[in-house]
Formats: C-alpha cells, structure tokens, sequence
C-alpha cells in the first residue's frame, strides 16, 4: 500500500462545546426497518416451531439443514473435535480455563442476613435462572471467544439448562470451534438458528429448541431488534453496539505501543471508535509517526476500516492539556475498552469513573483481554459503561430478598407500620399490624 490513511489531531482545549460533543458520538443504527422486518420472522417462529428455523437457515443462511439437524448431534461435536487444530483445542481449553476461574471468583454466596433492629434480620438470596440461552453470530467469521465469554459464566452460575445458538454454514454444520468451545465452557445443547430466528426460538421454544428465560451475546441489528420486540417474553442485557477504545497514554508511555494497541478496535469495521488520548503531545506526534509501520502489517480491508475510524470524528488522536482534562473526555466518553499505558498506570486508576474495561500498563493489550485473559469480553457500548456492567456471573442469576422478624421486632415495627398504612389509607395493611393480630 503506498498511502496510508491519515489520523485526524483533535486538539481538546481548542475544540468549542458541539465539537468536543462530536467527539463523543458512536454510530447509531437505526433499528426502525429492522424493529418492523424481525415481526413477521418472531410470528412465524412462534406458529411453525422447526418448520420455521429449517426455512430461515436456508433462505438466511444458506444452510443444507432439516428438522432432525436442527440439534447439533453427540457426532458432530466428535468431528468438530478431530477436524480442529490440536493447537487450537490447547489454546481454546487455556482460555476457558482463565474465564471460568475469573467468574468463579465472581460467585456470590448462596445468602446472606444481617440483624438491622434487634430481631430484625434481613438479606438476599441468590440462585440461577432456570433456561438460558447463549448466542454466537457467524455472519461475519466464526466467534469462539464470544461462546466461551457467554457460555461460561452461565454454567458458573449453576444455570440447570444453558444451551447455545448459533447458525448453520452451508454444510448444515456449527463452526467447529465453536462447537469444541461450547463443550469446553460445558454445553453440550448446541442448536441451528440465528439472528432474529434464534432470540425468537428461545422464547417461545420449538419442537426441538427449549424456551429459555434469557437470551445473551452479541449479534446483528437483527437480534437487536428481536430481543426489543421480545422484551418482556424473554430477558436480554443492554445490546452491545460496534467495537470502541480509548488508549490514555501519558508522558511516560511508549508512543509505538500507543498506535499499535490503537489499532485493536479500529480494524473491527469502519463503525468502530478509536481514540488516543493523551497529555503530551511528544507522545502524540511519535504514535502518529509508527502508524505507517503497522498498517504495512495489516490487510487491506482492515487498514481501510482502521484509517476510516481514525481519521474523522469518530476516532484519532485527543490531544488533552493537562491530565485532568484526559480524565474528563475519558469520562465523559464511558469507553467500551480503556487501555492505561504508563509507567505507573494505577496512579490514574483512580480518576477512571466511567469504563466497561481498564487494562493497566504497557503487557496488557486489549487482543489479550478480548480472548482469553479471563474478564468478560461482553461490554457495555455506546456510553452504557455510565450506568451498566459488563456480563458476568450476575446476569445468570437472580436474588430474592430475605426478612425474618421475632416478636421483638415486631413489637418495635408494628407501631411504624400501622401509621404508615393508616396515612396512606390501606386498611388491610393496618389491620395486619393491629390488635386483630393476636400477638
């Protein structure tokens, strides 16, 4: 390639209100003709069960699949297995081993109590959702990392039924390494469908498919839109949009590693966010100076989706004038991924509020944490790292509040009760706590 792409300088304290606001917007699809396509697929999945998925996998995915492939077979998962790279199975089994203990640790216990008034005792407890479904999209490659990230924690959480969806190729058959990964995290009920197709199979169930309470993973606007249309009839987290990243990097980080770890997001697609944001502009020029040595180490297609990331509004360099300031557009940005490159990267943790993932210090790039490191590579987008977390052990489980009250306590509540129900007019609900109880 003899031009590489040119990556757009921000200067922030140059930049007037709109502009540093610019900065700060992700691409945004528009849903409404995908909200009104996935109607008439969830309808049909609903009334025809199999018969439904078999035709969609066709006409979608052009898979050669019937009703009695719809579940992937005990055999598939032996061939899946023999046909991979023994490397691959290795480095698949390293990866689940890191996620599974991470989430572990994640556990909560199974209840907890805790005297709030002398013979008040109050608490949680925890248990998994009864049928979770996990998804794995294979329209644009095969995800096996996304399958060990979803998988996982599920059957960490002691989830009784946890299966997987994922499409058919033109063979009829599941990736296989998404297969071998499903087994791996401890799946073992793999099933053809995708997009819309699969959110819709889970909620309602098929001949061969079971209805499950939840529905996670990433995918298309498609199963975006299913999971809306569905809400209510099946549980689903936050969607998570195209790929974004802020690398921070301050006067003692090293400005090749800035641009090299830049790149990690921006060649997701040309949707994607990536910004360099940094106090120095020493740092700023030398990062924008090796680019030119790593996109000769790239593809084609993915220098043009990283030079198109970063030479716009929507990615580049962020040259801030004080750290204070690289603290605020951080913040205010709420990345999906934060990577601290410095000398002493936790001095900065600190005045982090609003990221879905920190990695700290010049070995932790963000190729490693998206595959195996052990944290969930499922992340809040869109600046939902503001109020959301990224999936975990937690999004498997549920909590019941517990209370348990001694006559003691009851005699110290009873009186509180009483005047509340009288003021806000609830007869039964003084009753209860009046003479007519008895105690």
């Amino acid at each position: 390639m003899s031009e590489f792409p040119k990556v757009a300088l921000h200067d922030l304290a140059r930049l007037s209100p709109p502009e540093r606001q610019q900065l700060l917007l992700r691409i945004d699809a528009d849903l409404d003709p995908f909200l009104e396509g996935v109607k008439p697929i969830i309808a049909a999945v609903k009334q025809e069960g199999d018969a439904a998925l078999v035709r969609y996998a066709k006409m979608y995915d052009r898979a050669d699949l019937d009703v009695s492939g719809i579940a992937a077979s005990e055999a598939e998962f032996d061939e899946a297995f023999a046909a991979l790279d023994p490397d691959m199975i290795k480095t698949l089994d390293y990866a689940a081993g890191n996620i599974r203990r991470y989430h572990e640790a994640q556990l909560p216990g199974e209840m907890w109590m805790k005297e709030i008034r002398p013979g008040v005792l109050v608490g949680e407890r925890f248990t998994p959702i009864d049928s979770v479904a996990v998804y794995a999209p294979r329209g644009k490659g095969s995800f096996p990392s996304m399958t060990l990230m979803t998988a996982i924690p599920a059957v960490v959480a002691g989830v009784p039924l946890p299966i997987l969806l994922t499409p058919a190729g033109p063979d009829g058959k599941v990736d296989a390494a998404t297969l071998v990964a499903a087994k791996l995290a401890g799946i073992t009920h793999v099933y053809k469908a995708g997009g819309a197709v699969a959110v819709a199979a889970a909620a309602f169930g098929t001949q061969t498919v079971p209805r499950c309470c939840k529905f996670e993973g990433p995918g298309s606007p498609w199963v975006v839109a299913a999971k809306r249309q569905l809400q209510g009839i099946i549980g689903s987290r936050v969607a998570a949009g195209p790929s974004e990243v802020i690398v921070f990097a301050d006067e003692t980080a090293d400005p090749r590693l800035a641009a090299l770890d830049l790149l990690i997001e921006a060649e997701h697609g040309p949707d994607s966010s990536a910004f360099l944001v940094t106090p120095s502009r020493d740092v700023a020029e030398k990062a924008m100076a090796a680019l030119p040595e790593f996109w000769r180490q790239m593809g084609a297609q993915r220098v043009d989706y990283a030079g198109t990331v970063l030479g716009g509004t929507r990615g580049g360099i962020a040259l801030a004038a004080s750290l204070g300031e690289a603290y605020d557009f951080i913040n205010d940005y709420a990345p999906e991924h934060l990577q601290i490159l410095s000398k002493a990267p936790f001095e900065h943790l600190s005045h982090i509020r609003n990221a879905s993932e920190i990695l700290l210090g010049e070995y932790a790039p963000g190729s490693i944490a998206n595959y195996l490191m052990g944290p969930n590579a499922v992340l809040p987008t869109g600046g939902a790292a503001r109020f959301s977390s990224p999936l975990g052990v937690h999004d498997f489980m549920k909590s019941a509040s517990i209370g348990h009250i001694t006559q003691k306590g009851y005699r110290e509540m009873a009186p509180h009760t009483h005047r509340f129900a009288r003021y806000e007019g609830f007869d039964a609900h003084a009753n209860a706590v009046s003479s007519l109880r008895g105690q």
